[in-house]
């Protein structure tokens, strides 16, 4: 067995050879990767009809393809859906990945290519692994199993020849073999869409397997490790699972939730990656064993731009390439896809902490923010403010989510936090004040809005009864996979939802 593994570290780490290529020629890999792109899609009918032919430069492209979101491509993935093809993309698309970010809104379906399943999802789990041995050249995670937290839903039929469901769903139908054969539990237990009765098959069927690591969005993988310990009645998942040496994780900001992993895993050396994998595609991968910053991968069939916030509501918004990105500012992503996604808004706002290599935080939702007041409140404040609060005050959360009370004849408006605690504060006025004051450092617009309490009263928490979350998400059909409770709310709707339940 130790062959295997210093086989497989060998070969797996050949990849960060190609990696370095697009480090020091990211420009070069983008352009040469666009073209590539419009090539292979020239003859279909979306190539047709913006002459992808005669697309010489990235200017042409921008000049030549409009911005695209769901809406306005929500027709032509109908059509592929019911059998259609060579609309957006020459080769076959009988998957589509049921897009499962939030509760709220209706469901949308992206279509997932042959190609971007190959060279962009499986790559970038293939090149997490390699990192993480470039990083660990002692790990013997290959001698281990692998556990994967992910969809909860079945792969259901359109038609007679197309497929939806989760994205993790999706990829582990079509795992390799080899692939395969390392992971639990089994496919059927894996693609449940009951999630009660799979956490209780999942913790049973793992519980005398040799786990060397992890992969699933944060609050779900906790709810399943608090079910193995309470079977296996143990302290700690080292008891179980004593070869354990990495969790990979993504989907939410995993700050607010780390010191409970830590308290679970108490007794091992697990360490932590994240990735930036969404149903459009896999972005990013954390590369450096002490940081929460991702690689952008520039290789996996994805031409990016970005289009400035300051700029995203405009009418004239103009998203830029690779070369033109600063540091510290937030931006919308643009994708074009080898799965036919041409120049779409994904939704998802990021952030570059270095040009040299491109690193990047995801920093919100373009939908996904406060500004009732003018505060521009956005999903990175809040988590950095409640992870203070909770450091300050000896507390850990489970979930949360905000959202305004407007002004009044009465009084200012306020925001309106729902926190479910794992962990309360000995006193809440302090963590109040602490959440307040973190804001405050973080969003000079808040900060303002704050003064004398004039616009923006302090902060209201109200705390609410364990798993109250869990019911509201099980009410609304989204338990387990990659769902997730919803950050911020710019209206009442969902903390309406909540309080009714309470």
């Amino acid at each position: 067995m130790e062959i295997i593994n210093s086989v497989f570290s060998w070969i797996i780490k050949q990849r960060i050879h190609q990696m370095e290529l697009f480090i020091k020629y990211p420009v070069d890999v983008q352009n040469d990767l666009l073209q590539k792109l419009v090539y292979q899609a020239k003859d279909t009918e979306w190539g047709r009809k913006y002459d992808f032919k005669s697309i010489a430069n990235t200017q042409d492209f921008a000049n030549r393809v409009p911005l695209q979101d769901y809406e306005s491509l929500k027709s032509d993935i109908f059509r592929i859906r019911y059998g259609e093809q060579n609309i957006l993309w020459p080769t076959e698309i009988k998957w589509f990945a049921k897009s499962s970010g939030t509760v709220s809104g209706v469901s949308k379906f992206i279509p997932v290519s042959k190609e971007s399943l190959e060279d962009c999802h499986y790559k970038g789990g293939k090149d997490l692994l390699s990192i993480y041995h470039h990083n660990h050249e002692e790990s013997k995670l290959i001698l281990g199993k692998t556990l994967v937290v992910g969809g909860s839903s079945q792969i259901n039929e359109f038609n007679n020849s197309s497929y939806f469901g989760d994205l993790s769903a999706i990829i582990m139908k079509n795992f390799p073999f080899w692939v395969e054969q390392r992971r639990v539990p089994t496919l059927e237990i894996a693609l449940m869409a009951e999630w009660e009765s799979k956490i209780e098959k999942m913790a049973k069927s793992t519980i005398n397997e040799d786990v060397s690591n992890i992969s699933g969005v944060p609050s779900w993988t906790l709810i399943l490790l608090k079910k193995i310990l309470e079977i296996t009645d143990k302290k700690s998942i080292h008891e179980v699972w004593p070869n354990l040496e990495l969790y990979m994780h993504g989907g939410v900001n995993f700050l607010p939730y780390k010191e409970q992993f830590d308290e679970l895993l108490k007794g091992s050396n697990t360490n932590y990656y994240e990735n930036y994998n969404a149903s459009e595609g896999f972005f990013g991968l954390q590369d450096q064993s002490n940081s929460n910053e991702m690689l952008l991968m520039l290789d996996y069939g994805i031409f990016y731009e970005f289009i400035p916030m300051s700029e995203y509501y405009s009418e004239n918004r103009k998203p830029i390439t690779l070369e033109n990105v600063q540091l510290e500012v937030n931006y919308a992503i643009v994708i074009s896809t080898n799965a036919g996604l041409w120049r779409y808004v994904i939704g998802d706002m990021v952030r570059f902490t270095s040009l040299n290599p491109f690193r990047i935080k995801v920093t919100g939702r373009t939908k996904h923010f406060i500004n009732a007041f003018g505060e521009e409140l956005i999903i990175e404040n809040v988590e950095s403010a409640i992870e203070n609060a909770c450091k300050k005050t000896n507390s850990n959360i489970r979930e949360f989510t905000v959202a305004p009370v407007y002004l009044s004849n009465k009084a200012s408006g306020r925001h309106q936090w729902l926190i479910e605690f794992e962990k309360q504060p000995v006193n809440l006025d302090y963590f109040v004040e602490v959440l307040d004051n973190a804001l405050k450092a973080l969003n000079s617009d808040y900060e303002a809005k704050r003064h004398k309490n004039l616009i923006l009263g302090l902060p209201e928490v109200i705390t609410l009864p364990n798993n109250t979350f869990y019911n509201w998400m099980k009410k609304n059909n989204k338990l387990g996979g990659q769902h997730k409770v919803p950050r911020l709310s710019n209206n009442r709707k969902i903390v309406e939802e909540i309080l009714n339940l309470v």
